[in-house]
């Protein structure tokens, strides 16, 4: 998840006893200007493939790597297609505003396996368009297979969450919208090695921002992929179902790997970003979580705070490690009362 105007209109409903933020920051993420600057600058230097349409950006980002990018939505979800001989793996699946499948078949022929950074929203949106679907075993991802409901997501299809208005063949659809049901085919674990014929994809279960966070390595290519737990933009930690304590061990691991990779594909913003970040973040995060920050911590609902340059949206409840019935699921939108 990135952040956008949905804080200004959500109305979101959730059994944790959640409730929507109805003001913002003054120093909130700015969307118009987003969408005056795309592609952003990380993005406009990486080579185009004519696999791109209207609403998908696609990116050739790496030696078989494809970073499917839907640069007018709030989100800026990123997908990431990595093709080995055999098969290839699609790792997030994007929002679901408009079908995936026939890009990435512009793309490659060969047997595509799903594999999800997490299951919010906005990374499980094209699951359903797949037949191969690889997932976390945990409570909290078999209840997000079940879809989102238009209360629960909604508010991130608003008018004021595209750059030039959603695409005309879906606008009469956004009323109503709804993530769809998917079922996993199987089940990954924590070191699991995918192997897509020349090229293996190490599995890291990394909770923290879900229960269910992953991140892929690829190890000969010197690639990392690491979904919401790092991306080129303000780092979300707010949602009831996100836990520090899990978040820093995770992030550590991450570390510890670091000075083996050479780009980190995160799933919102920029397609990828030289290594080097893991470690500055992690810096930043427990400076953060000491109480060294600046920017107000709002008694309710999600809080912008700053240690340097890195930025985080957090909440009074995350910080102070509440806990959560991850049981529940947890859209990506749902907030603390």
């Amino acid at each position: 998840m990135r952040p956008g105007p949905v804080f200004a209109t959500a109305a979101l409903i959730m059994s944790f006893a959640t409730v929507s933020c109805t003001t913002q920051p003054a120093d909130f993420y700015e969307f118009d200007a987003v969408c005056a600057n795309l592609p952003n600058e990380v993005n406009r230097t990486l080579p185009l493939s004519d696999a791109s349409d209207a609403w998908f950006q696609v990116y050739h980002t790496g030696e078989g790597v494809y970073s499917i990018v839907e640069p007018y939505h709030v989100q800026g979800a990123i997908s990431h297609l990595i093709i080995g001989t055999d098969r290839a793996l699609m790792f997030d699946t994007g929002i679901g505003l408009l079908p995936i499948r026939p890009v990435v078949e512009r793309i490659t022929s060969l047997p595509v396996t799903v594999i999800n950074s997490h299951t919010h929203y906005d990374h499980v949106g094209g699951n359903a368009e797949f037949d191969d679907v690889r997932a976390i075993d945990t409570a909290y991802t078999r209840r997000n297979m079940r879809g989102f409901s238009h209360a629960r997501i909604g508010a991130d299809f608003s008018a004021d969450s595209f750059c030039h208005g959603p695409p005309s063949q879906v606008a009469a659809a956004l009323e109503t919208i709804q993530t769809r049901p998917w079922q996993a085919t199987g089940y990954i674990y924590n070191g699991d090695v995918i192997d897509l014929g020349g090229r293996r994809i190490e599995v890291f279960h990394i909770p923290g921002h879900t229960p269910d966070a992953v991140a892929l390595l690829d190890r000969k290519n010197q690639l990392l992929f690491t979904g919401d737990t790092f991306y080129d933009d303000e780092i979300w930690l707010f949602v009831p179902e996100t836990s520090l304590d899990d978040y820093e061990a995770s992030l550590e691991r991450l570390v510890a790997i670091e000075s083996e990779v050479r780009f980190l594909y995160g799933a919102h913003t920029s397609a990828r970003v030289p290594s080097g970040r893991l470690a500055q973040l992690l810096s930043a995060f427990k400076t953060m979580r000491a109480g060294e920050y600046s920017g107000t911590l709002h008694p309710h609902g999600p809080s912008l705070l700053r240690v340097d340059n890195v930025e985080f949206m957090t909440s009074r409840q995350a910080l102070e490690g509440v806990p959560a019935d991850t049981s529940r699921g947890g859209s990506g939108l749902d907030v603390w009362r």
